[in-house]
């Protein structure tokens, strides 16, 4: 979009927050580069630039707005609609894989040359991938720099940089402060951070409609992994480095984010990981526009607009997840997954305090598919096939057949979980939409998809609805939230707190 000055324009002039993420304004004359939505005076059209992000308007020798505060907005939505290369190489630099593993293990992971990768990130975002994840590492450091009180050192390192140096270089170049100004200029006025935790806020672009994306986590939350509590979403976090637990609460405007970490390394991965659970980059206006054009769809639509689908911290959990909530109710899957927890579970290691909070119920970890594909499926309580496909999965996700990380290929991913003996369309369909975050996935022969299409006079059978669902691409996984919205069902409903 940045390409068509015009349009990026009238957006600017008319302070549009729909494209914030999508292109970033630079300023000639103060050079500094802000969100279009920037409460400030618009420049004249000739001192406007437009970069794709906002690593390529740092290497052009701007400086982010102090005011909009540009690092600080909703993601583009472009890297969670699309499989492409570009697409699959930014989720994993949001997931932190160039700061743990370098551009060389950037290139593994997609299985491409890091030539051919620095050659298509410079071409659509006009930065290549040493300068995004720089551009991430400064957006950290300041997340930790104003909501911590680590000593200016450790969050150097805990933002990813190699230096003391090159940490405080690259804050005064960013954002033109040093870090101890940033810390003073957010102390002003603000409490003191609870020590061991950091509290921040997730952008989104609205409207948001929390009822289906809190109501579904809630009523499939698993006992000692997940809870509901203080009108909050609580649940433990396996991430590179370490353990950690996490607080979603919605808020007007944002939503509010409560991480305690064992290792503050891990906060860029866990930021990403609750921004795709929550899916706070999608566009709402662009998915709610094209499903109101079906007469079926528009009073749903009408009735909650900016409803997102509820996707998963960790897409191999999600997945075994899916193999216990096979042909089962979801009290009967929760029952099921939280004895695999109890028995097979990691211990939290986070101290009480921290574990959801005061009162809190957070105890394990979710079972990894390494413990998981060591067992026995006789030792398993459940019926033999599903056991079987459940050690199966556990195994192919173990020995990497089976990818589903941030960066892998989805219509690769399908067709490796189609390979799996045990593993449906309804499964594969799931994993798909929560899993891998694909728009695009649909679930015909739910039965609470097709109770809400007999009951809005779509088609009722599985051939003819996808036949008609055709019309909705690519948001087919949208489509699914809104028709879940007409059942009478938990987890289309706000969560009640206990």
């Amino acid at each position: 979009m940045h390409t068509d000055f015009d349009r990026c324009v009238r957006a600017v002039r008319s302070k549009d927050a729909r494209f914030d993420g999508w292109f970033f304004t630079a300023v000639l004359t103060t050079r500094i580069y802000c969100r279009p939505s920037c409460p400030a005076v618009p420049p004249k059209d000739r001192n406007m630039a437009f970069y794709p992000s906002a690593a390529a308007a740092q290497q052009a020798g701007f400086r982010a707005c102090k005011r909009c505060r540009p690092d600080a907005g909703p993601g583009s939505p472009r890297w969670n609609e699309r499989a492409d290369l570009v697409a699959r190489a930014m989720r994993l630099i949001g997931d932190g894989t160039v700061d743990r593993e370098g551009v060389r293990g950037l290139a593994d992971r997609l299985g491409y040359s890091t030539r051919q990768i620095e050659r298509q990130l410079l071409a659509e975002l006009g930065a290549g991938p040493l300068a995004l994840a720089r551009a991430q590492r400064a957006q950290t450091a300041r997340v930790l720099i104003e909501t911590s009180a680590l000593p200016m050192s450790d969050v150097a390192f805990a933002a990813g940089f190699s230096s003391l140096r090159t940490f405080n270089e690259t804050v005064r170049e960013v954002f033109a402060l040093t870090p101890t100004d940033l810390r003073a200029r957010a102390s002003r006025g603000h409490a003191p951070a609870t020590p061991g935790t950091l509290t921040l806020r997730l952008p989104f672009r609205a409207p948001l409609c929390p009822d289906n994306l809190f109501g579904l986590l809630a009523a499939t939350a698993v006992p000692g992994v997940e809870e509901w509590r203080d009108g909050a979403y609580h649940r433990t976090l396996r991430l590179p480095y370490g353990q950690g637990t996490v607080a979603l609460r919605p808020r007007p405007g944002h939503i509010e984010c409560r991480l305690a970490l064992t290792d503050q390394r891990d906060l860029t991965g866990a930021i990403s990981r609750c921004r795709r659970l929550l899916d706070l980059d999608a566009d709402p206006e662009a998915v709610d526009g094209l499903l109101r054009t079906d007469p079926h769809l528009a009073p749903l639509v009408d009735k909650s607009p900016g409803r997102r689908v509820p996707r998963t911290v960790d897409a191999e959990e999600l997945a075994v997840r899916a193999v216990l909530g096979q042909q089962v109710s979801t009290a009967a899957a929760r029952t099921l997954a939280a004895r695999l927890v109890a028995a097979h579970g990691e211990p939290l290691a986070l101290p009480g305090a921290t574990a959801g909070g005061p009162g809190g119920g957070l105890t394990h970890l979710f079972p990894s598919a390494e413990a998981l594909a060591a067992l026995d499926p006789a030792a398993l309580a459940m019926p033999a096939g599903r056991r079987a496909t459940l050690v199966r999965t556990a195994r192919a996700l173990a020995a990497g057949e089976l990818a589903l990380g941030p960066g892998s290929d989805w219509a690769r991913a399908r067709a490796q979980l189609a390979g799996l003996p045990g593993i449906g369309p309804w499964t594969a369909g799931l994993i798909a939409m929560r899993g891998l975050g694909d728009p695009d996935a649909f679930l015909p022969t739910d039965l609470g998809v097709r109770r809400a299409a007999a009951r809005t006079g779509l088609p009722a059978t599985p051939a003819a609805l996808t036949r008609h669902a055709t019309a909705w691409r690519p948001w087919r996984a949208y489509a699914v939230q809104y028709l879940w919205s007409a059942d009478d069902h938990a987890a289309a409903r706000p969560p009640v707190t206990p």
